[in-house]
């Protein structure tokens, strides 16, 4: 690829906007969340503990009911998941994730449909996916859902 000042200018402007979301409300509340989660020792083990229950309900979930500690692991899990889900700064994290993805999505998709209409954008939120969809799903088949993209 040959550089042209065309390339450069779009780098330059990717750079830009690059330092803009970094530097947004949504990026800096998930910097502070991710700190407050993940700063806290008791929290953190709580986090791995949970993570090493999630590989032995995955193991779990490959025999089901028929595995030996059923019932024991699928107890555990939710207790856990339910105790991690009630932490205030899990919840913050969880929402502000949300938030910064939610972000991302409309730079994705002023960014796509500044290109062309019929670029199909995946954004994680149903609500940005009807936007500028003709069938109201994103669907992307290419007309098998009978949408008039």
């Amino acid at each position: 690829m040959i550089m042209t000042s065309e390339w450069a200018f779009i780098l330059d402007e990717a750079d830009e906007l690059s330092a803009m979301i970094l530097s947004s409300e949504q990026a800096q509340k998930l910097s502070n969340a991710y700190n407050d989660v993940y700063t806290d020792d008791i929290l953190v083990h709580q986090i791995s503990t949970f993570n090493r229950m999630k590989e032995q309900y995955e193991d779990v979930q490959r025999f089901g009911k028929y595995h030996p500690d059923y019932h024991t692991i699928m107890k555990q899990i939710r207790q856990q998941k339910r105790s991690l889900d009630l932490d205030e700064r899990v919840a913050s994290l969880k929402i502000a994730e949300n938030d910064f993805q939610d972000l991302l999505d409309e730079i994705s998709l002023i960014i796509g449909k500044s290109v062309s209409e019929a670029v199909k954008v995946p954004v994680s939120n149903p609500f940005f996916a009807t936007s500028g969809s003709s069938c109201g799903t994103g669907c992307g088949t290419g007309g098998g859902c009978s949408c008039s993209a």
